[in-house]
């Protein structure tokens, strides 16, 4: 039996052109999926580390930014691999 991709719903994510060059971010802040990925998944840190390091976010965002990324992955990665440092340095030329 063929299972079909339901779109699932992440009510604390938000996408909106023109805001932080379009990436999804957690709602109502400017704090990117890419980021929490980037602690939690690369960086070895707990949930509870990072609502605890930045007090603005809670522990469903965080959880919710983490299922967006794998609802998500290949165009999160996209993301994130535009955004390294290196990259980011030679489209401003520098």
């Amino acid at each position: 039996m063929m299972r079909t991709a339901l779109k699932v719903r992440h009510p604390h994510i938000e996408v909106r052109k023109g805001f932080c060059g379009g990436s999804p971010v957690i709602a109502r802040t400017k704090f990117p999926v890419r980021s929490v990925v980037n602690y939690v998944l690369c960086q070895g840190m707990m949930p509870e580390e990072l609502a605890a390091e930045f007090r603005h976010l809670t522990l469903a965002q965080i959880h919710d930014a983490l299922s967006y990324y794998y609802d998500n992955q290949e165009d999160i990665d996209q993301d994130i691999a535009a955004n390294t440092e290196d990259n980011v340095r030679s489209q401003l030329g520098r």
